[in-house]
């Protein structure tokens, strides 16, 4: 698996805790623990990656495992190996075959200008 092009990559030897932010997209791999907001990006969560931290972020893609809640303004999306505990507040949400959620989940099926100017 290889991040986006564009994508800032914290490979999965890395082991961080505290508050990460930003205005560009991420694709995290190793363990993280806090919080992350990234209201303006997308977040991919790599398959070796292990979270623990409450995410707001516009996309989200989850190969890994998040322990936390997640806020998205955009689309969240599920992945065969994803493991997700915690509660979801996201416009748009796709779960792939065999992946795993255990929480609450609202839809607000509100889009914003940054998500539909993806278009």
């Amino acid at each position: 698996m290889t991040p986006a092009e564009g994508s800032t990559l914290i490979g999965r030897s890395v082991s961080i805790r505290g508050e990460l932010s930003g205005s560009e997209d991420l694709f995290l791999d190793g363990r993280f623990e806090g919080t992350i907001h990234l209201a303006e990006s997308r977040l991919t969560i790599g398959p070796n990656a292990h979270i623990t931290a409450d995410l707001h972020v516009r996309d989200l893609i989850v190969f890994g495992l998040v322990d936390g809640n997640v806020q998205a303004s955009g689309r969240i999306e599920l992945r065969q190996t994803a493991v997700l505990n915690g509660d979801i507040v996201a416009s748009r949400l796709s779960i792939e075959e065999s992946a795993s959620i255990r929480g609450r989940v609202e839809l607000t099926g509100q889009v914003t200008a940054s998500t539909q100017a993806q278009k």
